[in-house]
């Protein structure tokens, strides 16, 4: 029917990774998907993306010694578990869903931080491969990311202690303020009171 586009193509323009996750990020494996290489655009910019983590458009190198911060640290471990948790299940598409909301949200915290960055590596490098080979190779190591161990994801970091309570006075709300869980209802009107 003359209507094969060839993958030396698609990989010359934006490389063997972004092909890699198209493909995956399309729908569930087992599920026919109609071949548009339209939306492989998003997943370039989502690389894109992910390698200015790392390096700013200059080519400045941004990665850092510095601690991580709880909202990164949830970031982080929220992603792992998801990526886990789809990997099993084989659901390739919300696996790359996930990766794109996490670089999303550690854009937004401009985070830089070598703790979080080398997690987020090993986990997309089964996604990823050369461009989390080479990020891996310029935070220090020597030697492959495949040898690396999967990271594990901890409770402590995605168990929710609080949670944003809108405040409505005649019907319109006016303030939303962080209410710990463990608080009673009575507690909680005392809050909002004051």
């Amino acid at each position: 029917r003359h209507n094969v586009v060839n993958p030396d193509e698609i990989i010359e323009k934006y490389g063997a990774d972004t092909l890699r996750m198209y493909e995956m990020f399309l729908g569930p494996l087992e599920d026919h998907k109609p071949w548009n290489t339209h939306g492989i655009e998003g997943v370039h910019k989502f690389l894109k993306k992910t390698w200015r983590l790392f390096y700013d458009e200059e080519g400045k190198f941004l990665v850092d010694e510095a601690k991580p911060t709880d909202v990164e640290l949830k970031t982080l471990h929220k992603t792992l578990k998801k990526i886990e948790e789809d990997i099993e299940k084989l659901s390739f598409n919300t696996a790359v869903s996930a990766f794109m909301i996490c670089v999303n949200e550690l854009t937004s915290y401009k985070c830089h931080k070598k703790e979080i960055l080398t997690q987020l590596l090993i986990c997309l490098s089964s996604f990823a491969p050369h461009i989390c080979e080479e990020l891996w190779n310029a935070i220090g190591n020597n030697d492959s990311i495949v040898n690396a161990l999967f990271p594990q994801w901890d409770q402590k970091y995605i168990t929710e202690n609080s949670f944003e309570c809108p405040v409505s006075i005649n019907g319109k709300v006016r303030a939303k303020i962080q209410i710990p869980l463990d608080l009673t209802q009575s507690q909680i009107q005392e809050r909002v009171m004051d």
